[in-house]
């Protein structure tokens, strides 16, 4: 496993903070990656029983915003939400705001996140109870992204949405056209549902503005900026999963779990940059960028969230509290195909040796299902 992201922040995270302001939840994610398998948190040593090996093996972080951390909760949630899934049409669907929104949302992170998750919601929610393009009751859950493949801030909600529902009388409408709803009707309403808000929140001083923002606590100054908005268009990311809601929910699930970077993109680390593979979505092609170490951690940490945020949510058919009911009854009504959990009830250790062939009972000296723990290291206060 490569440790690239944990080398950077031992190597160059002390000089940063000296230097910065850092946030108690960004300081706390930088402190838990430099640490993670490492003396600091503790860990446990084990011995083989036939040949006498020891093999210390140091605890993980547990961070939500460690790279090395969430592997296998990604797999138990990706395998949980694809045992979830019903025969019909699924839509992908991106949420976006305009740019100049992106200092004011860095400023009131978590107010402006929760206003994209309930502004996107209730956009998905209404047309799909507008009987002139659905008419029923859907399900989908969003997750929210807030970095670009440049680390740059860049807000989004991802959407994954059931193309049908269930009516008033408990049957089940599928989505007749090859798209959800028109584009420009759920750019207009999403626009509209945000910005009522957003304006409510500076009628009631909600909002925070920084240093080079100052001036929007002038309210004739909040209005340009309100205006300018109105005059773009939102354009959000609508298409048909073609190859089904698996291939979505796979591609999400590596963004859900950690932020902003994987391990295996950095290319190289030294005192002058780190270099980094990334891909350009307007010509496809991959290509590489290199930033000063100061400036690739300011960037990482950006994408820090609030303590406690909630960052993968679940609307409509999909929302917990009803969630095995209303699924029973669509497939009950749909008649499909339907795998169950495979990861579900597993240990660690169990799943490890499923998905990677990895046996962490198996001795590397003489290859004998004989590691047991017998010393446990305690955690460096």
């Amino acid at each position: 496993m490569s440790y690239a992201i944990q080398e950077i922040f031992q190597s160059f995270y002390e000089d940063f903070a000296a230097m910065n302001s850092v946030s108690y939840e960004a300081s706390k994610v930088a402190n838990s990656i430099s640490n993670c398998r490492t003396s600091a948190l503790g860990g446990n040593a084990c011995v083989c029983e036939e040949c006498g090996y020891i093999q210390v093996r140091y605890n993980s972080c547990g961070s939500r915003s460690c790279p090395c951390c969430q592997t296998i909760p990604k797999e138990k949630w990706i395998d949980k939400r694809k045992s979830e899934v019903v025969d019909a049409p699924y839509f992908h669907v991106v949420f976006t705001v305009p740019e100049e929104l992106n200092p004011l949302i860095y400023s009131n992170k978590k107010l402006l996140y929760n206003l994209l998750y309930q502004s996107s919601a209730a956009t998905l929610k209404e047309l799909a109870s507008d009987s002139k393009y659905l008419g029923a009751r859907i399900g989908f859950l969003s997750v929210l992204h807030t970095w670009g493949q440049n680390l740059s801030y860049h807000p989004h909600v991802h959407a994954v949405v059931l193309g049908g529902g269930l009516t008033t009388d408990l049957q089940f409408k599928q989505c007749e056209k090859s798209f959800l709803f028109p584009v420009r009707v759920v750019s207009k309403l999403f626009r509209g549902k945000f910005m009522e808000e957003l304006k409510l929140l500076y009628q009631n001083k909600k909002l925070s503005f920084s240093e080079n923002h100052a001036k929007y606590r002038n309210s004739y100054e909040f209005q340009e900026l309100v205006n300018l908005l109105y005059s773009k268009e939102w354009i959000p990311h609508l298409k048909e999963t073609f190859y089904g809601a698996d291939k979505v929910i796979e591609y999400l699930g590596r963004y859900t779990h950690r932020i902003a970077i994987s391990n295996s993109r950095i290319l190289t680390i030294d005192s002058k940059g780190i270099t980094f593979r990334l891909k350009d979505y307007h010509t496809g092609e991959h290509t590489t960028m290199t930033l000063e170490p100061k400036e690739f951690i300011r960037r990482f940490l950006m994408h820090v969230l609030p303590c406690g945020f909630v960052k993968i949510r679940y609307y409509g058919l999909l929302a917990n509290r009803h969630k095995r009911k209303q699924l029973a009854i669509c497939r009950n009504l749909l008649k499909g195909l339907y795998q169950k959990p495979r990861l579900e009830g597993k240990s660690c250790v169990e799943i490890l040796f499923e998905l990677f062939g990895v046996n962490v009972n198996l001795c590397p000296y003489c290859n004998i299902q004989s590691m047991k723990p017998y010393l446990t290291y305690h955690r460096r206060q």
